[in-house]
């Protein structure tokens, strides 16, 4: 697998851990690097992600979020020789409550640098930008505005 596989399947598995409610690895994968909102603070490492997922996604009674993460457009930078690359990617989060259409939610853009260590391509940072946001409670536990 290339570089470019790799980074891509590294995205693919923040969104399938974390519509599976798979919080703890969704945090495994920023076990050396950190996630946030673009503006804000940094959580660092695999535990504090995972604390700052807990706080902020509602799980249902099956576990999960009942969402979908739609991770399209991505734009790879890629500097094989430095062993470091930039991601730019949208997002489109789909949720689906019983008895109701899966619908959007949540709308946004992810900016992602990977690193490349002795274990192949990692997370260093991934932060998010809302741009559009629906209806949010029963997805998260507080307010989210776009821009």
């Amino acid at each position: 697998m290339g570089a470019r596989e790799e980074i891509e399947a590294l995205i693919f598995a923040y969104a399938e851990r974390l519509d599976a409610g798979d919080l703890a690895g969704v945090g495994a994968l920023f076990a050396e690097g950190g996630y946030g909102a673009e503006a804000g603070p940094l959580a660092h490492g695999a535990a504090a992600v995972e604390a700052l997922l807990r706080d902020f996604v509602v799980l249902h009674e099956d576990g999960t979020p009942r969402t979908k993460h739609v991770t399209t457009n991505l734009a790879i930078e890629l500097d094989e020789d430095a062993g470091e690359a930039r991601v730019r990617s949208y997002f489109t989060v789909i949720q689906g409550m019983p008895g109701e259409e899966p619908r959007p939610i949540v709308l946004g853009r992810y900016r992602d640098r990977f690193a490349r260590g002795p274990g192949g391509w990692r997370f260093a940072e991934r932060r998010a930008s809302i741009d559009l946001v629906g209806d949010t409670s029963r997805h998260l536990r507080r307010a989210v505005s776009g821009s």
